[in-house]
């Protein structure tokens, strides 16, 4: 069973679903197509084998470039991840 993500917690209404699959495409596509790209979003989609439209992608991207802002301003604690062990 993969695990899910909701992009952000108070878009739960509005948020598609991502799998852990998903998003690491979505990662990786991201670094191919910079923000000057043209159809970036579209490009995006396709590498991600057409698995979310062109729209959902970009609004992913906005819900999450969003939640970075809020923890650089300080706004939102920086997660505190259980990293012990991880890379052993």
């Amino acid at each position: 069973m993969s695990s899910v993500s909701r992009s952000s917690s108070r878009n739960v209404n509005t948020a598609s679903t991502w799998s852990d699959k998903e998003n690491k495409q979505f990662e990786q596509a991201l670094a191919l197509y910079g923000e000057a790209t043209p159809d970036r979003w579209h490009k995006v989609s396709r590498a991600m084998g057409g698995s979310k439209t062109a729209d959902e992608v970009r609004r992913h991207y906005e819900i999450l470039d969003g939640d970075v802002k809020l923890i650089i301003d300080g706004r939102i604690p920086f997660p505190n991840y259980n990293t012990q062990g991880a890379w052993n």
